[in-house]
């Protein structure tokens, strides 16, 4: 055997040992790096189903949440509504309280005036008695004479009276009706003009009763819409004479858009209600044109 095999051998032994001690270390690292591979999964799963479940909990938190946004919002408008109506509830009644308050005033002057008139008349009434109880031993039939002119002045000053009454109950009517007149005219635009009083032959001077109606003529712009609710609020109010209940005309150019009805005034705005809002129409917008009278 040659000294080259020898040493071929010897190289071919220590590399086999070298390669033992290799497939050897592989087979320990393998097996703790499955190990380590199988922990790694089943972390990796747990993780998966966390995260799985935290969505499902975030898109539950979140319906949950728009649910109660939504329920939230409705119950914010009632409120702004009730709160709305119960505004216009406190001016009405606030007009109503000034009304009455005027209608006393006046109603105490007149019974100032009618305890004057009334104090006035018994005093004269008392001098006249006196003079009459000094003069009746002498003057009967001038005593007779004036019973008789105290009866008829007492009947006259209550035909006066009544008459003062039924004038004063015919005034309160004609103001009233001309207010609901004037009501229902600004509804279209138009206003009562002031009536010329007319004097019939023997009779007490009277108002014409046919309303004339002028054009108010108010024009303005809108400054916000809500079409969900069918309101709007428009660029002029009590200053420039806007009142609840007049109807003003939504227009866009020379076309017709739709009609608003005022319920709320302030000095500077005022909100109303849209009409003859359809489906096929355009629906207003800001900076829209409103008058009175197209």
């Amino acid at each position: 055997m040659s000294t080259l095999t020898k040493v071929l051998i010897v190289l071919l032994t220590v590399f086999s040992i070298f390669l033992c001690g290799i497939v050897v270390t592989y087979v320990a690292n393998a097996e703790n790096y499955k190990q380590q591979y199988d922990q790694t999964y089943t972390q990796l799963r747990s993780a998966r189903e966390n995260e799985r479940n935290a969505q499902r909990q975030l898109k539950e938190k979140i319906a949950e949440t728009d649910e109660q946004t939504a329920t939230l919002k409705e119950q914010i408008n009632s409120f702004t509504i009730r709160n709305e109506e119960l505004q216009a509830e406190i001016d009405n009644s606030e007009r109503q309280k000034l009304s009455l308050e005027q209608r006393l005033d006046s109603m105490a002057a007149a019974v100032n005036a009618a305890n004057q008139t009334a104090s006035l008349q018994t005093q004269l009434f008392e001098n006249a008695q006196k003079e009459l109880e000094r003069t009746r031993s002498q003057q009967i039939e001038q005593e007779n004479d004036l019973k008789q002119t105290t009866a008829t002045l007492n009947e006259r000053m209550a035909i006066i009276s009544q008459l003062r009454k039924d004038n004063k109950r015919l005034l309160e009517e004609k103001a009233e009706m001309e207010a609901r007149l004037n009501q229902s005219f600004r509804q279209y635009g138009k206003a009562i003009t002031p009536t010329a009083p007319v004097t019939p032959k023997q009779e007490i001077a009277q108002p014409v009763v046919q309303p004339v109606t002028k054009e108010i003529g108010l024009k303005g712009s809108i400054t916000n819409v809500d079409l969900k609710n069918k309101m709007a609020s428009i660029s002029i109010g009590a200053a420039h004479g806007v009142m609840e209940g007049m109807k003003f005309h939504v227009t866009r150019g020379a076309q017709f858009v739709c009609d608003i009805l005022i319920f709320d005034v302030q000095p500077e705005q005022a909100v109303g209600i849209l009409e003859l809002l359809e489906a096929t129409q355009q629906q207003p917008r800001v900076g829209d044109m409103v008058s009175t009278n197209l």
